[in-house]
């Protein structure tokens, strides 16, 4: 049985989001209330993803604008719905009654109130906003997050497998001959079907073997321990951390983990050790508390302003300086490669849009971009070039984005795959053993 038509509210939030969603809804019409676009106008003007996006999606709108728009609708293509635009519609009572300002938000459910009461079809409204689909859910609205590029398997952030067999005794051998092994040889109880680390313990012992699988190379490798810069891992996964970081042969890398696991620390420590096959080393990530509009209303020049949020960044490259002794070779090249600009640190903003051909580029809280900006970052790597982004999905400071939605959640997902990506998930905070109690118990 054919599933029944359906008609979609959106709300800003998503449009901002994915510029392309009118176009995710397959046959189902849609509604775009017209306060959409007045909130759309005030972002069109920047030089962020909000911005592109904003004026991306008016692009769009603009291709397929007729009058039919705002009353039979415009067709969005072959096997797709319609798209309507509804200028605002008097608030009902019962919306009054519950919301006394008239905010642009209160607005968009006007329309969708107006929708639900003219169209015989089911009407959902699509919003980002937690708060506003609570508040849409209130008056009698069915409300919906935007699931598009959702992450629903969230088993890839659980760590490393562990597995048990009867004979180790070929994985031993590559750790003396240190020659690959074919994964065949093993048989395994689990798929190899995307670069991996293992850990394989035999049965009735303690010992555990550190593997690498190499999907682009069908190869099991053995993983030693590495050390980059002055920094040496403290853990297993801390191991696995940088044996993808110095593997000449992965150039997209995403690291997640808690506050303390060391993933910015180790990101940039690999950095620093292959310094010399890259012209720059590039460190950035992105303004949430401020936009770039209120950062104007800050003393002091662009420096002082974005400085505050860059401190979390240099307090690593003060970690790896302490690691090599204040006066050693090692800190004296940190010093000259932030003169040279051969090591930058910038606000992701400031960095988006350049070439990025033969660079380190670490992207760090990740979790804060959306999966376009991802993509377009990723997308902009020319040859030579490695990416690394770093995150924790469980602390994400933008409203409209959660451990499913996220743009490292989703570039975790989507790439798990291939052979050019790996992903190393934290577990253990190696901060302190006060900033481990407080991730865990607070």
């Amino acid at each position: 049985m054919a599933s029944r038509k359906k008609v979609f509210v959106l709300d800003t939030n998503v449009l901002l989001h994915d510029y392309k969603s009118i176009f995710n809804f397959q046959d189902n019409d849609l509604v775009i209330p017209m306060p959409v676009l007045e909130e759309l106008d005030r972002f069109k003007k920047g030089f962020d993803q909000i911005n592109f996006n904003a004026r991306q999606i008016a692009r769009a709108l603009s291709e397929l604008s007729h009058e039919d728009m705002f009353t039979k609708g415009v067709s969005l293509g072959k096997g797709m719905g319609r798209l309507f635009v509804i200028p605002f519609h008097q608030a009902s009572e019962q919306l009054r009654k519950n919301f006394t300002e008239l905010t642009p938000d209160h607005k968009i459910l006007a329309v969708a109130e107006m929708v639900k009461e003219t169209r015989k079809e089911p009407v959902i409204f699509v919003s980002k906003d937690i708060n506003l689909r609570l508040k849409a859910q209130s008056i009698g609205l069915k409300a919906e997050d935007y699931e598009t590029d959702k992450v629903t398997n969230m088993d890839i952030f659980s760590g490393f497998e562990t597995i048990t067999i009867d004979d180790t005794s070929k994985i031993a051998n590559i750790f003396h001959t240190h020659q690959p092994l074919d994964p065949k040889e093993l048989k395994l109880p689990i798929n190899l079907d995307s670069n991996k680390h293992i850990v394989v313990v035999q049965k009735g012992s303690d010992t555990g073997y550190k593997l690498f699988y190499d999907k682009q190379k069908g190869k099991i490798f053995p993983v030693s321990k590495k050390h980059a810069y002055g920094i040496e891992p403290r853990n297993t996964e801390q191991m696995f951390a940088l044996d993808v970081l110095l593997n000449p042969d992965i150039p997209l890398i995403s690291i997640t983990g808690k506050a303390g696991t060391g993933k910015t620390l180790l990101a940039l420590a690999a950095a620093l050790e292959q310094a010399d096959l890259f012209d720059q080393v590039l460190l950035a990530r992105p303004i949430i508390p401020l936009s770039n509009r209120d950062l104007g209303y800050l003393p002091g020049n662009v420096s002082e302003k974005i400085g505050p949020y860059m401190l979390p960044l240099y307090d690593n490259i003060g970690v790896i300086k302490t690691a090599n002794k204040k006066h050693s070779k090692q800190s004296e090249r940190i010093d000259q490669m932030l003169k040279d600009q051969q090591l930058i640190i910038e606000p992701l903003a400031y960095i988006r849009g350049r070439s990025l051909s033969n660079v380190f580029f670490i992207i760090d809280e990740a979790q804060n971009l959306t999966p376009h900006e991802v993509k377009t970052i990723i997308t902009r790597a020319g040859e030579g070039s490695k990416i690394v982004f770093t995150g924790d999905i469980q602390q994400i400071d933008t409203p409209y984005l959660d451990q499913h939605s996220n743009g490292l959640s989703y570039l975790t997902s989507k790439m798990r795959d291939q052979g050019l990506f790996a992903h190393v998930h934290l577990l253990k905070g190696e901060r302190s053993a006060l900033a481990e109690l407080a991730s865990d118990i607070l």
